[in-house]
């Protein structure tokens, strides 16, 4: 009975263990990423929302105002109601899931305000403060190199 017992305790320990150290791996991503797209210079801030997915937020925008001074909005969006979003303040990420298996974030999607379309997204590191953000539809995909400042 000790024997059981003793094993028993041993596979509980294994598997919080095994747990805790993919929620950290996954938790990796959280924090904020300075993000160059089309000469454009944004900042994004990643979070894991209650379903345990992640999601990637503009916070910060080098030129967040158009040239009268007027504040700009996500206007290609094809939502309607979100066009009402100030640009420095559009969800771009949204739907990642942690991959233990691929060590990356997949399943998700990645929206560019820019055109308004939406790709498929997976999400990896490329060295420890490096992410590699690809965008793919079909067969063709595009990575982008984002550097971790938070």
């Amino acid at each position: 009975m000790k024997k059981i017992m003793k094993m028993v305790v041993v596979a509980l320990c294994t598997l919080c263990a095994t747990t805790t150290f993919a929620q950290s791996a996954a938790d990796k991503l959280l924090g904020v990423y300075h993000a160059v797209e089309e000469g454009k210079e944004s900042k994004v801030k990643f979070t894991k929302l209650a379903d345990g997915t992640f999601q990637g937020q503009i916070i910060w925008l080098m030129n967040p105002n158009n040239e009268d001074g007027s504040r700009k909005y996500d206007v290609k969006n094809p939502n309607p109601e979100l066009r009402k979003v100030p640009s420095d303040q559009v969800v771009i990420i949204y739907g990642l899931k942690y991959n233990a298996e691929d060590n990356c974030w997949d399943g998700g999607k990645v929206y560019k305000p820019n055109n308004g379309k939406t790709y498929r997204c997976e999400i990896s590191f490329k060295d420890a403060k490096t992410l590699r953000v690809k965008g793919s539809l079909g067969p063709i995909s595009l990575s982008r190199y984002w550097n971790k400042v938070e």
